[in-house]
């Protein structure tokens, strides 16, 4: 079987590495036990934590042991890494609540069965520690000269960093420990941002007494132009498909810059690299194939081969493209008539979807509409220009039944 690092680093995850040859060749030798942690700041993992989540099932494919730590108790602190204010507090309920979420989701991504992965909370440990006993132990092992150069350190110096902050270096590093010690764990990956906790993990293992601990990162999910992806003019791409419909999720990945596919699909698919690199290399108009291909593979791992079905025949009604969209019942009405709103039953009755507003209610009450993909429940919908993508809007009715709005 070819090594994993080999893997990774042909379809550029690897950024740093503390000991390139020694991991090349640990990870060839034998199964070893590695970690990513995720700190539940929200009740949904979004993209930017995507990557990192392939690179722990490419790990897994290669029969190596993933630990998904849920940082229970970091998010008690909160990381100030690439944050220029002080994260808001979360209470412990929230948190708690957050990071079953967390659980939830990676269980759909990672084996945990029989032992192949490991799922564990900070909180364990974290919560009941001796400040003191803390302090001696792994407190005498930092340098905080040496902190202060870190960068997550270095941008929050003139605005403020808080105490409480200060010590989320050391909480990582001690999980680093604390895992070394429970489960034989002896690699911490993460996203290039956390770097300088990474290596504070490691290092403080190797003071102790042992030298195989070791650190790798990825890269960040970054556009061609250096912005962080992930991010629409609605907010943030979630993986919960009620936060980021499966169509919305569909189309954020369809409508990546021609520039970036090669990027998404090496990092974001498990389609081989002879595949990659063709539909890459496509041209033109061409490379819309390779934007729907794209599209599918990412849909069909978060969501599921029949969601990442319904998004792209969506997808294709709704833009005209392929067999089906010519196919698709269209409906052109003026721009005018949506500039203060057009309830949804109206909107049903125009494009003869409900024959009746009574009928149209029935539909909107049995849960038998969806809007762009959202279902819709409320009989007092109001359909507006921002509703329409690309002048646009797709109404489905039931399972089947698609029909198109154009704005003229």
């Amino acid at each position: 079987m070819r090594n994993v690092y080999d893997i990774l680093k042909e379809r550029g995850f690897t950024e740093q590495a503390t000991h390139e040859e020694e991991i090349r060749e640990l990870l060839g030798k034998e199964s070893v036990t590695f970690y990513i942690g995720f700190d539940p700041t929200a009740d949904s993992l979004h993209v930017g934590h995507f990557v990192t989540i392939m690179a722990m099932s490419h790990m897994q494919k290669a029969g190596h042991r993933p630990i998904a730590l849920i940082g229970g108790g970091t998010a008690m602190v909160g990381d100030p890494t690439g944050k220029t204010d002080m994260r808001k507090m979360m209470t412990e309920e929230t948190i708690a609540h957050n990071a079953e979420c967390f659980k939830k989701q990676l269980s759909r991504f990672i084996e945990f069965s029989e032992d192949k992965a490991i799922m564990v909370n900070n909180a364990d440990w974290l919560l009941n520690l001796n400040y003191v006993s803390f302090l001696r132990e792994i407190g005498i092992h930092f340098s905080v000269n040496r902190m202060l150069t870190y960068e997550s350190y270095k941008t929050r110096m003139e605005k403020g960093l808080s105490f409480l902050e200060f010590n989320y270096t050391l909480m990582q590093s001690y999980d680093f420990l604390e895992l070394y010690r429970r489960y034989n764990c002896k690699l911490q990956l993460g996203g290039n941002d956390q770097w300088s906790n990474i290596l504070g993990g490691v290092e403080l293992i190797r003071r102790i007494g042992h030298d195989d601990a070791y650190g790798m990162t990825f890269s960040l999910l970054t556009t061609s132009e250096g912005k962080k992806m992930g991010k629409t003019e609605k907010g943030a791409i979630w993986l919960d498909p009620e936060k980021t419909s499966p169509y919305d999720f569909y189309q954020y990945w369809r409508n990546v810059a021609d520039a970036d596919v090669k990027k998404c699909l090496s990092l974001l698919t498990f389609l081989p690299m002879d595949e990659v690199n063709r539909l890459s290399a496509l041209e033109g108009a061409k490379i819309n194939e390779a934007k729907e291909v794209l599209a599918y593979e990412v849909t069909k791992i978060v969501h599921g081969e029949e969601e990442a079905k319904k998004a792209q025949t969506a997808a294709k009604a709704l833009f005209g493209g392929g067999a089906q969209g010519g196919s698709i019942p269209t409906t052109e009405i003026s721009k005018d008539e949506f500039k203060d709103g057009m309830d949804l039953i109206s909107l049903l009755q125009k494009t003869g979807l409900a024959p009746s507003r009574s009928e149209g209610r029935r539909l909107i009450q049995q849960g038998g509409i969806k809007v762009q993909d959202q279902k819709v429940t409320d009989l007092d919908y109001l359909v507006t220009e921002k509703d329409f993508s690309e002048n646009a809007l797709m109404i489905q009715k039931g399972k089947k039944v698609f029909h198109r709005v154009q704005l003229i």
